[in-house]
């Protein structure tokens, strides 16, 4: 890995090229108050942004520690050139034209190359990149304006979109914001190799990062270790579907890990948490910033207003969050606090009795936070400062801030609506160690996410990677269950026949009822090439004379089903294997209940994951019913999971579905493989 840490924390900086995206940079550095010397190069112009200007990067007094290249493509592979043999530390590529324009240029790639060359180790970022803030030190290779200011510690934030930055740099809800880095293209430097060298600045409290998509997988497993040895949570906004996962052409396996769910799998894995978009990716690093990974699940809300509390229930509800009932403490200190009139629960409505009271106010608030919770929520709207007075308002900043101060406990303030929390307001929560966190719904969503990060983590080994794409085919049915009985798949006795007049034959021998099957199909239900419950051999004869098929497969029937399920394998090339489990059957897209994970995938998770199902409380034994033979699933799951990644290097996809679970055996009633040669 490269050491960023010049490029990104630099003492110097050179600033190639004199236009207005050089000046931009020059007035940035100066506006922020960067302390070091600011060298613009220029083969003509006597200054720039006021500075005087080096006519060649040869004649700078010392190799600078971090450069922006603002020239054209082809001059920027040789300002690179120049710079790495200088000794540089690093540099921004802003021109674009590289390898993410090689669908429209045919030299764009060539051109790339040439560029990663010239750079060999000297870390550059880009090309087709804004660069980055150091809204810590002052050091800005940005040629925009932003909404940063400086502060002395906060969140890193990298995007691949500098559009995307510029727009996150603008946000007003208080959170302090210390990196923000664009990717570019990504030609040598991932997004994954920035939060590296962004974590390692200890005034750096969590890392955010706006993902497009994955590579270098190893890379991101590095940056989860060394994230989890520093204790730095990791945000990861993830947009848009895989691309590289395959659409779903044989299996169900396919069409429900197709989508996303290798994406979410592997920010689950890598130990990050994930959010569903820009402001619940704010609040979090912001909650993060303040408290750091939540101690459990376990919160409080207090308002003054009946709605809210129960808008705060509601809004929990389908989260992994809690509101346990006050215990004896928070009741007896409630009730001094608020009197007789208030009932007491959590949510609570504390009415409006104690309102302009501050002392009283806190009290209460103070009353309502334990060591048993992890995170207390004050919601207080304000209102809009252009047509109302706020002043009546002060009493709850300075109680929230009087019950963190008291208690010492993970305080937030929250805005039902994001648009109430005014931004001078959060800065003064925000340095009093209270979170200010700008919407309900947000604040919810922040919570569990930083609960999620805050639980032990398993050990994971490292992941499976798949091999390059080989051209695969189907492998029949029955040579399928024997390749995956060979790693232990429990599948039914059975028979292959030419005709029907040998399928009837066979089945005699197997025992009735039999199952019959039309080999080489691969959705047998849907082209009507299975037929079940066959009790006589004349029955079978019959079937097998009715199916359009080169030969048939005669298996015993399966009886005693309490459910079935779907264990499949998919080749990612963005992701890794992923594994799904779901609800089985013919119907397996339209319930939609699946869990995915990464291969290897560690037994607890395999647990954690068939217990997420919809479907679990009946393989558990519904209502008195008979449980699923649980041992037997998971044998199943391991045994295909142990085949998948011993195919690694060439398969694609791997199904079971059904797998029949009875109170004794998870049977493989279907199997699919599809794998090269």
């Amino acid at each position: 890995m490269r050491d960023l840490s010049r490029l990104f924390r630099p003492r110097s900086i050179a600033v190639i090229g004199g236009g207005a995206w050089g000046r931009a940079v020059v007035d940035q550095c100066r506006k922020m108050g960067f302390a070091g010397p600011i060298w613009p190069v220029h083969p003509k112009a006597g200054e720039v942004g006021g500075l005087p200007a080096f006519a060649r990067l040869e004649d700078l007094p010392a190799p600078p520690d971090a450069s922006f290249i603002g020239i054209n493509r082809h001059a920027t592979v040789e300002a690179v050139a120049l710079l790495a043999a200088m000794g540089a530390g690093g540099a921004v590529c802003f021109a674009s034209g590289f390898a993410e324009a090689a669908a429209e240029d045919e030299g764009a790639a060539t051109l790339q190359a040439a560029l990663l060359r010239a750079a060999g180790t000297m870390p550059i970022l880009g090309p087709n990149c804004y660069g980055f803030i150091n809204a810590l030190d002052g050091a800005l290779l940005w040629p925009d304006q932003h909404g940063l200011v400086p502060v002395p510690r906060g969140v890193g934030l990298a995007t691949q979109s500098s559009n995307m930055l510029i727009n996150l740099t603008m946000q007003r809800r208080g959170l302090p914001v210390a990196y923000a880095v664009t990717a570019g293209n990504q030609g040598q430097t991932g997004l994954a190799e920035i939060g590296l060298g962004l974590i390692e600045d200890d005034r750096v409290t969590a890392l955010g990062l706006h993902v497009e998509g994955f590579s270098d997988l190893r890379a991101w497993e590095r940056l989860a270790a060394r994230a989890a040895t520093l204790g730095k949570p990791v945000v990861v906004l993830k947009v848009g579907k895989s691309a590289q996962a395959r659409a779903a052409t044989v299996s169900h396996t396919a069409s429900l890990a197709g989508g996303d769910a290798g994406a979410g799998a592997l920010i689950e894995r890598l130990g990050f948490a994930r959010a569903h978009g820009l402001s619940e990716f704010l609040e979090t690093l912001k909650l993060l910033h303040v408290t750091g990974p939540l101690a459990s699940n376990r919160i409080a809300s207090i308002s003054c207003s009946g709605g809210e509390a129960s808008l705060a229930a509601d809004t929990a509800v389908g989260r992994d969050l809690v509101f346990p009932p006050l215990n004896d403490r928070q009741k007896a200190d409630l009730r001094a606090a608020l009197g007789p009139m208030v009932a007491l629960a959590n949510p609570l409505d504390y009415h409006t009795y104690i309102w302009r009271d501050t002392e009283a106010m806190t009290r209460a608030w103070a009353a309502m936070v334990d060591p048993s919770l992890a995170l207390t929520m004050t919601i207080v709207d304000f209102p809009r400062a252009d047509r109302c007075d706020a002043a009546d308002w002060e009493c709850t900043i300075r109680a929230a801030l009087g019950a963190q101060a008291r208690t010492g406990g993970p305080v937030a303030m929250v805005a039902s609506l994001p648009e109430l929390l005014p931004e001078d307001v959060a800065e003064r929560l925000m340095a009093g160690g209270v979170a200010p966190l700008n919407g309900l719904t947000e604040a919810i969503a922040a919570a569990e996410a930083a609960a999620r990060l805050g639980r032990p983590r398993t050990a994971q080994a490292p992941l499976c990677l798949p091999g390059p794409e080989r051209a695969a085919a189907l492998v029949p049915e029955a040579e399928a269950k024997a390749r995956l009985a060979a790693h232990g798949l429990d599948v039914p006795r059975a028979a292959r026949a030419a005709t029907p007049e040998e399928a009837a034959a066979v089945a005699g021998g197997l025992g009735f009822p039999v199952v019959l099957k039309g080999e080489g199909v691969a959705h047998k239900t849907e082209a009507g090439a299975v037929v079940l419950n066959l009790a006589e051999a004349a029955a079978v004869e019959a079937a097998a004379r009715a199916m359009p098929a080169p030969g048939y497969l005669v298996e015993e029937m399966i009886a005693g089903a309490v459910a079935e399920l779907l264990v499949g394998v998919v080749r990612d090339p963005a992701h890794g294997f992923v594994l799904t489990l779901a609800a089985g059957g013919t119907l397996t897209e339209v319930w939609q209940d699946a869990a995915s994970l990464l291969l290897p995938a560690a037994e607890a998770d395999i647990e954690a994951a068939l217990d997420r199902l919809r479907i679990a409380p009946v393989l558990a034994g519904w209502r008195g019913a008979p449980a699923a033979n649980r041992a037997a699933i998971l044998a199943a799951v391991r045994a295909i999971a142990a085949y998948a990644m011993d195919k690694a290097d060439r398969l694609e996809e791997v199904e079971v579905n059904p797998l029949i679970c009875t109170p004794h055996r998870a049977i493989a009633a279907d199997a699919l493989i599809r794998e090269a040669p």
